[in-house]
């Protein structure tokens, strides 16, 4: 058995990709995208037409709406692949309005609707801003089911769990970065592989959390630089996985032990946590890497917003 197969055995396998033609290889349960993914397949000429048959059919709407149509778009494709669900993402650049986020997230179920795609399988991601976070627990309440991206800090899980959000998806590899970068040559990359990889650390200290205090919010492992972080976390609830680390996981069969433990995690003592808004954003302040991490994700996805906007206005 390859190591793909044996993780699928102890955790719900994701695929991390825009490119849903990738999918059917590697069989995942679920799927998610970004603007980034997105941006990246609709650059490629496979997927030219797609984007052109967006724009020919709603050029005449605004460009926000083009946006979230052609988001929407690759998510039906996607869901004819995979039996699951697929993550479809609230423009970042909204991540500090809690109201645009209820209004975009609304809009995205309307339009999947409107393309046969039922809400059940779609999750509406929102980066875990404290107004991200507030919106999520709206929508959460309407039975719009949500995916909280861009999480570095152990604040933003607590309040995700609270506001009692369907999924989380804490970011392994760019916490990873953060400590690389900031240690410098000071780095040793053998005493913080696996295991002790801070990105790995993180995800294990919100799943012990959430399966010691019954919390229902899914941990889905997200943005992973190597195997090594993949397999030390076999057994979190999902973990998504860009198509060239699946290939790695599928090409290689050495042992793939079980390392989270949701039953294990009940019996640890740990505080209770809880917070209020002003709890929350100073828990969150007093974590440089969250706090950097944070904004530079968002930066990010905002410029590959912008990008999806100017393709989808030279394609007019």
């Amino acid at each position: 058995m390859n190591q793909l197969d044996a993780l699928k055995q102890l955790t719900t396998v994701v695929a991390d990709t825009g490119d849903f033609m990738q999918l059917a290889a590697f069989k995942p349960q679920d799927a998610t995208t970004n603007p980034s993914l997105i941006l990246k397949a609709v650059q490629k000429p496979e997927y030219a037409p797609l984007l052109a048959q967006v724009v020919a059919a709603h050029k005449a709407r605004p460009l926000d709406e083009q946006l979230d149509r052609l988001v929407v778009r690759f998510g039906r494709e996607i869901v004819s692949i995979i039996p699951g669900r697929v993550s479809m993402e609230v423009d970042a650049r909204l991540s500090f309005d809690k109201a645009a986020n209820l209004a975009r997230a609304r809009r995205l179920i309307a339009l999947a609707a409107a393309e046969g795609m039922p809400k059940e399988r779609i999750l509406i991601k929102l980066a875990a801003t404290w107004e991200g976070i507030q919106a999520a627990a709206e929508l959460e309440r309407e039975g719009i089911h949500c995916n909280l991206t861009l999480l570095f800090s152990f604040a933003q899980a607590v309040a995700c769990g609270q506001a009692k959000v369907q999924l989380i998806s804490p970011f392994v590899g760019r916490i990873y970065d953060w400590y690389k970068k900031a240690k410098g040559a000071d780095w040793n990359e053998a005493a913080h592989a696996g295991a002790n990889d801070p990105g790995v650390q993180s995800v294990r200290t919100i799943f012990n959390h959430y399966k010691r205090f019954g919390i229902a919010t899914e941990v889905m492992g997200a943005s992973f630089r190597n195997l090594g972080q993949i397999t030390a976390l076999a057994g979190c609830d999902l973990l998504t996985i860009a198509p060239e680390l699946l290939a790695g996981l599928a090409a290689s069969d050495a042992p793939l032990p079980k390392a989270l433990d949701a039953q294990a995690a009940q019996a640890l003592d740990l505080p209770a946590v809880q917070y209020d808004e002003a709890g929350f954003r100073y828990a969150h302040n007093q974590d440089a890497m969250a706090t950097e991490k944070l904004a530079e994700g968002i930066r990010a996805f905002a410029v590959d917003a912008h990008k999806l906007d100017q393709l989808l206005l030279a394609a007019a």
